[in-house]
């Protein structure tokens, strides 16, 4: 008997799959505490449907990391920070502050976490910024650090 599964089973498959296994099995296992469901036509157009929305979401979604990419690809973000004698901040620079000149700035929510640094920014001056925006598609910005007067 074919059957859907709704959930993870050991030794038949993972939650969504389309598997083949025994009529006992199924009847008195899988249904009987609403593991699977058996299927039938209704069943499959369902399972394609979700199938279907789901692909188009995750196609939503690169599509709109590429639009942020190409928004705030090779931009310069200008932050201000007090630093003492030599330029020399006091503190560091961090992907919040970046994230949050991102937004001021280019107008373009960025998680902080997906901010990249080669290293930590201690010092004035012009530093290359990797986004991480999704799987695959990253933004390159560059940050300059000016001293606060």
């Amino acid at each position: 008997m074919k059957v859907i599964l709704l959930e993870d089973v050991q030794g038949s498959g993972k939650k969504g799959d389309l598997v083949n296994v025994s009529d006992g099995y199924a009847k008195n296992f899988l249904l009987k505490r609403g593991l699977a469901q058996e299927a039938n036509a209704k069943n499959m157009a369902e399972r394609k449907a979700a199938e279907d929305a789901k692909a188009r979401r995750a196609q939503k979604e690169v599509d709109a990391a590429n639009k942020t990419a190409d928004d705030i690809g090779g931009k310069t973000v200008k932050i201000t920070a007090k630093a003492g004698q030599g330029g020399k901040l006091f503190g560091t620079v961090t992907a919040k502050e970046i994230a949050d000149e991102v937004k001021k700035q280019l107008g373009v929510e960025v998680d902080r976490r997906r901010i990249t640094l080669e290293s930590d920014i201690k010092a004035v001056g012009s530093y290359e910024v990797e986004i991480k925006l999704h799987t695959g598609i990253s933004a390159k910005l560059y940050a300059v650090v000016v001293e606060d007067t």
